[in-house]
């Protein structure tokens, strides 16, 4: 069964935003898949592992910023699409993007490819 769109992706904003590694490797073990992947043009992380060290490296490359989710999520199958921008807290985007995430059939993430929209570079 799959979440509906709106929240997945709400929810996997959340765990790109969360400070606390704890609580983002808990996150991740109830939502992602053990042998989830991700990919996108910048970075790429395999298991729950990979995946945490990619996100712990990309929040400490834009401290201060905040994921937030733009237009609507859709859904087909089991895969989910939605956009989001990076920004400091109160500041204007300086990146943004379109993951397409598939869902495992117990529904947890098992892979996100990721576009980006404009360049954080």
């Amino acid at each position: 069964m799959m979440t509906d769109p709106e929240t997945l992706a709400r929810d996997y904003l959340a765990l790109w935003n969360d400070a606390d590694p704890a609580s983002r490797d808990h996150r991740l073990s109830e939502g992602w898949a053990s042998d989830a992947r991700y990919a996108d043009p910048m970075m790429t992380g395999e298991g729950h592992d990979g995946i945490a060290a990619m996100i712990a490296a990309a929040r400490a490359q834009f401290p201060g910023h905040v994921f937030a989710l733009r237009g609507t999520p859709d859904a087909h199958g089991p895969f989910a699409r939605f956009s989001w921008t990076l920004a400091p807290e109160h500041g204007a985007p300086i990146a943004g993007g379109t993951d397409i995430v598939r869902l495992a059939q117990d529904g947890r993430i098992a892979e996100v490819i990721g576009f980006l929209d404009k360049d954080a570079a």
